[in-house]
């Protein structure tokens, strides 16, 4: 009887173990996402298992092109997946032509070179946003079925839950996710 409740009390051990280290992954550094809707595609598809990296943003700020995961503005109970397009501080002017950014690297602005998309800009229409220093202009890949900061304006640090780094579902698309889709 000795050894059997010494066993179970390793086992119960081990559990407990496991559960902690679980609930201590999921709270700070992963989270799981399910991509719902078109307003990613083609890169992200409606149904994609994704794995939200939630750590990386409490290092470093979030990057021009990097895809996130976030609290939309509007309901903080509701979580969107777009691309980050306009960083803190900057002025964006969206139109025909593209989207221009100006910020103080490039004051009088540059053309965004957008390859991940395959739309036409006329979607963007004519309007202007300047960000504050704690907020982020995001929009979906599908731009003509993204509702995104065109929409709602932009979104502010404080909404972001982590940076997508992988996706587990569907197996044939599985893919690690490490640079952002923009550099300069």
């Amino acid at each position: 009887m000795k050894n059997f409740l010494v066993s179970l009390f390793e086992i119960l051990e081990i559990v407990a173990i496991a559960m902690v280290t679980v609930f201590l992954v999921r709270a700070f550094l992963l989270q799981p996402f399910l991509v719902n809707g078109a307003s990613m595609e083609p890169n992200f598809s409606s149904g994609d298992y994704l794995l939200i990296d939630e750590l990386t943003y409490r290092l470093r700020a979030p990057e021009r092109g990097e895809v996130i995961v976030f609290r939309y503005p509007g309901d903080e109970t509701t979580f969107y997946i777009k691309r980050v397009i306009g960083l803190p501080g900057e002025r964006l002017k969206l139109s025909k032509d593209g989207i221009i950014i100006f910020n103080k690297e490039y004051p009088d602005g540059f053309t965004l070179d957008e390859a991940y998309i395959k739309t036409n800009n006329s979607e963007y229409g004519d309007r202007e946003f300047i960000l504050t220093n704690s907020q982020y202009f995001v929009m979906g890949d599908n731009r003509v079925h993204s509702f995104d900061s065109r929409n709602w304006g932009p979104m502010d640090k404080k909404e972001l839950i982590g940076l997508v780094r992988l996706r587990l579902w569907p197996v044939p698309k599985i893919s690690i996710f490490e640079e952002p889709a923009y550099k300069l």
